[in-house]
């Protein structure tokens, strides 16, 4: 009830859902606030703001992700900050915080905290994770069943969803040769793809798109 009032409150279009972290920070310090793919930057910043505003006590640090990012996955989420966050732009850091009910530093029983917000959302269309898609991961997860080996326990995301990310079709024509046993076929046709004379991390695209 609480995260509907939260979410309802912030009156942000594009704002799909708020959840808050529990293990170890008690539901107050961490708040995942998950938009929709291309929700414009100052919508964003105004569902980080009113996340990290909406009680004292809740939202130290705010991290806004999109709907691929499962919000109560911390791999997931430390995933996003690490390749869709840039320090630079997509960080704030809000001084004059109340530091709430918590471990009490005794040296420094007066000192304010502060506020982290942080956009970990998409800023263009990107690759999807690089995991097999669903199809792949099934079968392979019922071969593994009917080998009789150990339990498996997957763990969001355990397959990659290509629906709205940027994936060239050469990528499925690969992945149908390698699950058809022509793997060698895929080194084949990267090896024709080389060129002399580029520089380390040259953007390249298997469509011919710049």
């Amino acid at each position: 009830m609480f995260l509907s009032h939260l979410r309802n409150a912030l009156g942000v279009r594009g704002v799909k859902r708020v959840t808050l972290h529990e293990r170890m920070t008690a539901l107050r310090r961490i708040a995942i606030v998950t938009v929709e793919k291309g929700t414009p930057r100052t919508e964003i910043w105004r569902a980080l703001a009113g996340a990290s505003s909406f009680k004292a006590d809740c939202g130290k640090i705010c991290i806004a992700v999109n709907e691929d990012i499962d919000p109560d996955n911390s791999d997931a989420i430390l995933w996003a900050v690490a390749f869709r966050m840039d320090p630079s732009t997509d960080l704030q850091v809000l001084n004059y915080r109340s530091p709430g009910h918590g471990p009490e530093r005794e040296h420094e029983a007066d000192r304010e905290d502060a506020t982290l917000l942080m956009d970990a959302t998409m800023k263009e269309d990107l690759p999807p994770l690089a995991l097999p898609k669903q199809e792949y991961m099934e079968r392979a997860r019922k071969v593994w069943e009917e080998l009789g080996l150990p339990k498996l326990r997957p763990q969001s995301p355990w397959f990659s969803s290509p629906a709205g990310a940027d994936w060239p079709p050469q990528w499925d024509a690969a992945a149908k040769r390698a699950a058809s046993g022509r793997y060698l076929e895929n080194g084949r046709v990267s090896e024709k793809q080389r060129r002399k004379g580029l520089k380390p991390e040259t953007r390249f695209r298997p469509d011919n798109k710049k």
